[in-house]
């Protein structure tokens, strides 16, 4: 993510402890090609676990990554809907809300 789309205290983080950004950076990559599953797929996992682990922040991150690498809104929004079988429906319709929240702040 570039530095000027970070939330303020992740780019406050960055800023003060540039070594432990750099190497967790570093791990994210590392992560991401460590196995055979593609860019989308891959994304759309990081989208779910984030929506899993109730992690608003993540949840935001992992949609705007998603969109810049071109999946679609209702590849998205099929995540959360996917989520209310495993989740519940409260927590579904949390995933819905902060999916909306990208699509505002990016408008």
């Amino acid at each position: 993510m570039p530095d000027k789309e970070l939330p303020n205290a992740v780019d406050r983080f960055r800023k003060r402890h540039p070594d432990i950004w750099k190497a967790f950076n570093e791990l994210g990559d590392h992560c991401h090609q460590a196995g055979p599953l593609d860019e989308k797929t891959r994304r759309l996992v990081k989208l779910a676990l984030s929506i899993g682990a109730g992690l608003e922040g993540a949840t935001h991150s992992a949609v705007r990554a998603a969109r810049k690498s071109g999946i679609t809104d209702d590849e998205v929004d099929h995540v959360a809907v996917l989520a209310i079988s495993t989740l519940g429906l409260p927590a579904a319709t949390r995933a819905m809300t902060w999916i909306g929240d990208t699509a505002r702040r990016a408008s």
